[in-house]
């Protein structure tokens, strides 16, 4: 069992759970687009398909109804056992980023992998989440948690990991002027909205 943990605990890596919240996002978004079957239909998950006498109801399709509830259970049971890997994964890495493991090496080293800029923050809110950890305006984000120039597709991949990091400190590089450093950041909630209290802008609009 231990041997087992321990090779689970190797071949998690940032990229991977980040990949299973890519996963997990896309099961949302096809139960949703199935559950606009049922709302089509104005029934739920529960509702009978039955007349008092027993017959098919004639206001609905039945047949498209019960496909479209077996497959959003199905899809429901895919996003609990995502959900359940998710989980572990972000333990494991936060277990590592308290070991000293898994965080970005000395951008010096030769052995750096991500310096490209994805982001830029614009604005830092005082007293927030982002000003305690340090971050201020007109850093460049390099990395932050599991996201960087190699995987990003949106900005909205770093709201994924901070929704899925609530209350969990996340490694955060950014590039201030001449030097790369590395910040804690733990997402949280504060007296502003939202669990970080700071605004980036896209990659696009960042000068490199």
């Amino acid at each position: 069992m231990d041997e087992e943990k321990l090779e689970m605990r190797e071949n998690v890596t940032r990229d991977s759970v980040l990949a299973l919240v890519l996963q997990k996002e896309k099961i949302e978004s096809e139960i949703s687009q199935i559950k606009s079957v049922l709302d089509s239909n104005n029934v739920g998950m529960t509702e009978a398909l039955v007349d008092d006498s027993g017959y098919p109801r004639q206001d609905l399709d039945v047949y498209q109804v019960r496909n479209a509830r077996h497959k959003i259970i199905c899809l429901m049971n895919d996003h609990k056992s995502i959900m359940l890997k998710i989980e572990q994964g972000l333990h494991i890495l936060h277990g590592q980023q308290r070991e000293g493991l898994g965080l970005p090496v000395d951008p010096t080293t030769a052995a750096v992998q991500h310096t490209e800029p994805i982001a830029r923050v614009n604005f830092v809110a005082s007293h927030s989440p982002a000003a305690e950890a340090g971050i201020c305006e007109e850093d460049l984000i390099v990395e932050f948690g599991s996201v960087n120039a190699s995987n990003i597709r949106s900005l909205q991949d770093i709201a994924t990991v901070v929704r899925h990091s609530q209350d969990r400190s996340l490694s955060v590089v950014v590039r201030r002027h001449d030097k790369t450093v590395r910040l804690s950041l733990t997402p949280h909630v504060w007296t502003g909205r939202g669990l970080l209290g700071f605004n980036i802008i896209p990659v696009e609009t960042v000068e490199r």
